[in-house]
C-alpha cells in the first residue's frame, strides 16, 4: 500500500491553496504538515534540505518531494483520476496554462511575504494594491474571450484553482473587486463547490482561530 502523501502547507498561501483544492477535486486524502512563514520554519534547514529554495507547498507523493504548484497540480493530473484540470485541446490548454501563469508569474510574486519583508510596512499594501490591481485588470480582459461559467469554459480547470486563492489577496489589499465583474462571478461560482469550500484556508488546522470568523 502506497504511503499517505504528505502535504506541507501554509493556511494563507495562494500556492499552497491551488494544491489543496487539486487534491480535494482529485478526492486524494494526505497528511496535513503546517510550515508556519511567519516564524521561518519554511527556512530551517530541516525543511530546506527538502525545498532548497525554502518555498511552500511541498508535496511528498510516490517517493518523491515536489514543489512549485503548477508542476504539482500536472503531476497529480498525469497520475491521478478525478476531474480533468487541463483540457486535452491544445488551444484550451494555451488558454489555461497563460490565465495560470498570468496568477503565478505576474502577480502572485510581487505579494508574496518576501517581497513584501523587502518593500516594507509602510508601503506593503500601496504596494500590493498596484500589483494586484494591474495584474487583474489584465486577467479581466483574457477572461471576456476565454470565460464561461469558469475560467475558461464551463469546466473548472487549473486557472480557476489560481483565481480563487488571487482573490482573496486581492481583497487583503484593498483592491475593489467591483471593477472586475468577470473575476468576481467565476469566483463566487467557485467558492461554491465543495472542494473550494474544503480547500479555503479557513479550514486548514493551522488557520489562528481569529480569522476562521
Amino acid at each position: 500500500m502506497a504511503a499517505k502523501p504528505i502535504l506541507y502547507n501554509y493556511f494563507r498561501s495562494s500556492s499552497s491553496w491551488r494544491v489543496r483544492i487539486a487534491l480535494a477535486l482529485k478526492g486524494i486524502d494526505y497528511e496535513y504538515r503546517a510550515v508556519n512563514l511567519l516564524k521561518g520554519e519554511h527556512l530551517q534547514d530541516k525543511y530546506l534540505a527538502k525545498a532548497p529554495l525554502g518555498r511552500i507547498p511541498g508535496l511528498e507523493i510516490d517517493g518523491m518531494f515536489l514543489t512549485e504548484s503548477l508542476p504539482i497540480i500536472e503531476y497529480l493530473e498525469e497520475t491521478r483520476d478525478g476531474p480533468t484540470l487541463i483540457p486535452k485541446d491544445p488551444k484550451e490548454k494555451f488558454r489555461v496554462r497563460q490565465l495560470s501563469e498570468i496568477i503565478n508569474a505576474s502577480i502572485q510574486p510581487l505579494q508574496n511575504l518576501k517581497i513584501l519583508l523587502y518593500v516594507g510596512a509602510e508601503k506593503k499594501m500601496e504596494w500590493g494594491h498596484k500589483f494586484v490591481s494591474e495584474g487583474l485588470e489584465a486577467l479581466e480582459k483574457i477572461l471576456g474571450e476565454t470565460a464561461g461559467k469558469y475560467s475558461v469554459g464551463d469546466n473548472i480547470t487549473m486557472a480557476d484553482l489560481c483565481l480563487v486563492p488571487q482573490v482573496y489577496s486581492a481583497g487583503r489589499f484593498k483592491v475593489d473587486m467591483t471593477a472586475f465583474p468577470i473575476i468576481s462571478r467565476i469566483n463566487a461560482a467557485l467558492s461554491e463547490h465543495k472542494a473550494f469550500i474544503a480547500a479555503d484556508y479557513k479550514n486548514c488546522p493551522d488557520c489562528p482561530e481569529d480569522l476562521r470568523k
